[in-house]
């Protein structure tokens, strides 16, 4: 084992080929459904929405995917990403702890999530679609679609969930630097804005309510297709460079990890770090796989694994997830990327296999595990991120408490730098724990599709 603190590859070693899950899976993934028809889907369904090179990845059960030359150029901006041994956060806990993390918050949108945003651009470019349309929650989805969408000459517009629109308006900025249009949502642009604003016209929006918004602009004009930041299977395949990539890297550390964590909201970080792990404990490997979520947007934990909508307006296919509810409004929380009523259905799959485990945290707890790991390590995390760094930090106490030194690998999946407020708020005491009327949950759940 060797005493580095960081582990860098370089860029001709950076993966290849992207990693489908898919292709390994003991039980096959439950198909998506026609919501008019019930019946599966076909590419021809989805054309209006997606490119079909896209469309293509999200049905395949190949391993391998290859990553088109132009989009490792892209790439080669900041992958690969490092990782990191957290030996002065190990010090703090005094735990026997090995904690390593790997870092997406090196991207030029500062998040995991332009893995994704890069080769979706560059397949609608490919197809000659002038203008992308998307929703985004925190904002790190928006800002890296914008800054694609720059490299590869497109026009891109992003409905912004309302609450995150007002906290965080330099997120905003950023998308705009980028040459990116953003709304906030709900919004009175849209069919399914407007319906919301009429019964709640102080809405606060949700992720379910952009992303019908969204995908409402994209069936309606020729020119524009709608791109996807989480859940959707080609989103979390385009991820799986995290994962390949720390592989080699605790290889080159003498080490390997026994628990991997990483948060979820739609899936796509989680998918990314954790997805080469799980085909690796189907092989007999035994890595346990934590997916730690907010206590105020428990999907994992809390929701129902059923045929849902993933968006509240019901424009979208029904895909099989653990859900909330596509009606279920999740409280006002500053980790605005985790605010999704629903679950990857991939992951949503895999936790049923039982290949994963899950926990949720409350917000005030996760904040004061990121202020602990800045103050030893030097980086902020985003909010969505303190949850992975809350569910390492329990991880290690749990070994400092049973004397056991087991080796933790966390997914850093962005740095706080545009969620500074969320802090203030934190250092004054004005965060709470929101919370929601279980009364609430419940109807959103009786309302769920009925599927045969």
């Amino acid at each position: 084992m060797t005493d580095s603190v960081k582990y860098l590859l370089a860029e001709d070693q950076m993966p290849k080929a992207w990693y489908n899950l898919a292709a390994d899976l003991p039980v096959p993934l439950p198909p998506p459904l026609h919501p008019g028809t019930g019946q599966p889907l076909g590419p021809d369904d989805l054309a209006p929405i997606f490119p079909m090179a896209v469309i293509a990845q999200e049905m395949t059960t190949e391993r391998w995917v290859d990553i088109p030359e132009p989009v490792r150029e892209v790439y080669r901006l900041w992958r690969p990403s490092p990782l990191v041994r957290a030996r002065r956060l190990e010090k703090a806990l005094d735990t026997p702890a090995r904690i390593y993390f790997k870092y997406e918050g090196v991207s030029p949108a500062g998040s995991h999530k332009p893995n994704t945003a890069v080769p979706q651009a560059f397949y609608n470019k490919q197809e000659g679609v002038k203008r992308l349309s998307t929703e985004t929650g925190a904002g790190q989805w928006g800002s890296s679609l914008a800054f694609a969408g720059s490299l590869f000459g497109l026009e891109v517009e992003v409905f912004m969930v309302k609450i995150s629109y007002n906290q965080k308006p330099y997120r905003r900025a950023l998308m705009e630097t980028y040459g990116a249009r953003c709304i906030a949502s709900p919004s009175p642009l849209t069919n399914a804005g407007r319906a919301v604003l009429e019964k709640s016209p102080d809405s606060n929006g949700s992720l379910g309510i952009a992303i019908s918004e969204a995908v409402e602009v994209a069936a309606g004009c020729d020119d524009t297709k709608y791109a996807l930041g989480s859940v959707l299977n080609h989103v979390c395949l385009h991820q799986t460079v995290i994962g390949e990539e720390a592989m080699v890297q605790m290889e080159m550390a003498g080490d390997s990890p026994d628990v991997v964590i990483a948060c979820t909201g739609g899936g796509s970080n989680f998918a990314g770090l954790a997805f080469p792990y799980i085909r690796e404990n189907l092989k007999g490997a035994k890595v346990r796989i934590v997916a730690v979520e907010p206590a105020s947007c428990p999907t994992l934990t809390r929701g129902r694994y059923a045929y849902d909508f993933g968006d509240t307006g019901h424009l979208t296919p029904l895909v099989k997830m653990h859900t909330l509810g596509s009606t279920f409004m999740p409280p006002g929380s500053h980790s605005g990327g985790l605010r999704y009523h629903g679950m990857a259905p991939m992951v949503s799959h895999v936790k049923e296999l039982g290949l994963c485990d899950a926990k949720s945290y409350a917000q005030t707890e996760c904040f004061a595990a990121a202020v602990q790991f800045a103050r030893a390590e030097g980086i902020v995390p985003a909010p969505e991120s303190s949850h992975a760094v809350k569910g390492a930090i329990d991880e290690a106490l749990a070994c400092k408490a049973e004397g056991k030194g087991r080796t933790i690998l966390f997914n850093l999946s962005g740095h706080g730098h545009f969620d500074m407020q969320a802090y203030t708020d934190f250092f004054s005491g004005k965060l709470r724990d929101p919370d929601f009327a279980a009364d609430e949950l419940e109807a959103a759940l009786g309302a769920l599709p009925k599927v045969g």
